[in-house]
């Protein structure tokens, strides 16, 4: 998400960072190419006057002469108007009512709105220690109640049944007064798709809301969409009282308008992002961290996030231990690193987060990313091929074991070959990282286990 929008802003902005003293031509010539960068990342046109005249009213004013680095404050301006576009700070779910706090979720057909009502239970279940039941009112698609039972089983919450024969009121009141019983913290209430033109559907939706009073109101909407998104928001948003909106499909929008949009044209914030199929590809929505990437500055804290929500510890306790007492590093543990990797998004999901380099950021080298998710799964493929005697002491690999091992991996002799090379280097590389000043060492190492080693910058 974002792409393009990083890519012309931060070579926009690269000209004016080193500028010693800002005149109104150039604020003029930067802002220009600013307007242009978030017109064509389909941010809505009001919303793009808006923000230039605010960077402006700061940039031609005292914030920018009186600084010592003028480029950098220019810079600094640009960083927290795109924040406060967006919302000043993560607007979290409230919660706080007499158990079950409902949530509503509507949106329009295709906007991934089931798909979303279990990422949602997840996220609640495993972050917020929720126990959560889920229900469907979409009584016009069977499909979509078997997705949301399936989906229920999938995160482990529990799933509430109704039929297309009912009411959609008659089956959230019946769900509710369950939950209550059952002492259920939340209830998810997933409803159909409908068009914010349908007077019919959407007056459904209203007696829904009128009758179930949730606490929350989420419209779901998909990210491709553009600055239709905030329009169609903003549609339903005069029809039912909205509290937040959720942005599904991010992760193929490159664009990034509608996440620039949304806030402005509704003023409702953005709780969620959407960023891919899988059940936990649900993050919350942080405008200081969105602005940050955007400008090519990484989003460090969401890295970490990620790192303590997936990274197995009892593992990464049990391999430090296991290295202090001087035992090797084994392919048993390079497997567990790998797969680690894997959950934290691939390499591609960690190096988006990382901060440009020298102007160039490591998760958009052409070809770089691909060519590394490729190789650890041929990697993971070949120690998943070897015995766990091999895997323990890779010495005793012989040539006619590399020739079983590339046969049961899909893989050439080389490639176990280099494999074991590979690992060796990793071995050399956490003894280093038990020993004093190792995580830079290990750093440096690790640029070599990427296929043509990291960028030279």
């Amino acid at each position: 998400m974002f792409d393009n929008l990083t890519d012309r802003l931060s070579q926009t902005l690269r000209h004016v960072t080193g500028k010693a003293k800002l005149s109104e031509d150039n604020i003029k010539d930067t802002l220009r190419e600013v307007r242009m960068a978030l017109l064509e990342a389909d941010v809505a046109l009001p919303v793009v006057k808006d923000f230039v005249a605010k960077v402006k009213e700061r940039a031609v004013g005292s914030e920018v002469s009186k600084s010592l680095t003028p480029g950098q404050a220019f810079v600094k301006i640009v960083q927290a108007e795109l924040e406060a576009m967006m919302g000043s700070a993560n607007e979290d779910l409230a919660l706080n009512a007499a158990p079950p706090a409902v949530i509503l979720m509507a949106g329009l057909q295709g906007a991934g709105k089931t798909t979303t009502v279990g990422k949602l239970a997840r996220f609640l279940k495993e972050r917020k220690k929720k126990s959560v039941m889920v229900v469907s009112a979409d009584v016009y698609r069977p499909a979509a109640i078997k997705q949301l039972e399936t989906l229920a089983g999938e995160v482990g919450v529990t799933f509430f049944p109704s039929d297309v024969s009912q009411k959609p009121v008659a089956i959230a009141e019946a769900a509710i007064r369950e939950a209550k019983l059952k002492f259920i913290d939340v209830v998810l209430v997933d409803t159909a798709g409908r068009l914010a033109i349908d007077s019919e559907m959407m007056a459904e939706i209203q007696q829904l809301h009128a009758a179930i009073r949730p606490v929350e109101t989420l419209f779901v909407v998909d990210a491709m969409t553009g600055q239709d998104a905030a329009n169609t928001a903003r549609a339903f948003n005069e029809a039912l009282p909205l509290t937040g909106v959720v942005l599904t499909k991010v992760d193929g929008d490159a664009r990034g308008g509608a996440a620039l949009s949304v806030r402005a044209i509704t003023g409702k914030p953005i709780k969620f992002l959407g960023m891919g199929e899988k059940s936990e590809a649900l993050d919350p929505f942080h405008p200081d961290r969105v602005a940050s990437r955007i400008l090519g500055m990484g989003d460090v804290l969401s890295l970490i996030e990620q790192a303590e929500q997936n990274l197995d510890r009892e593992k990464a306790e049990k391999l430090t231990k296991k290295l202090k007492k001087g035992k090797g590093f084994d392919l048993e543990d390079f497997r567990d690193q790998l797969q680690q990797m894997k959950n934290m998004g691939g390499l591609g999901g960690l190096m988006d987060k990382l901060p440009s380099i020298g102007g160039v950021n490591l998760g958009k080298i052409e070809g770089a990313q691909g060519a590394a998710e490729k190789q650890f799964k041929q990697m993971e493929a070949i120690i998943n091929s070897m015995t766990p005697a091999e895997r323990r002491d890779p010495e005793i690999i012989s040539g006619s074991r590399k020739r079983r091992i590339a046969l049961g991996s899909g893989t050439q002799v080389q490639d176990v070959g280099r494999l074991i090379k590979q690992h060796k280097q990793m071995q050399k590389m956490m003894k280093k990282f038990t020993a004093k000043g190792g995580m830079a060492k290990m750093m440096r190492g690790l640029g070599g286990m990427m296929p043509g080693g990291l960028p030279k910058l």
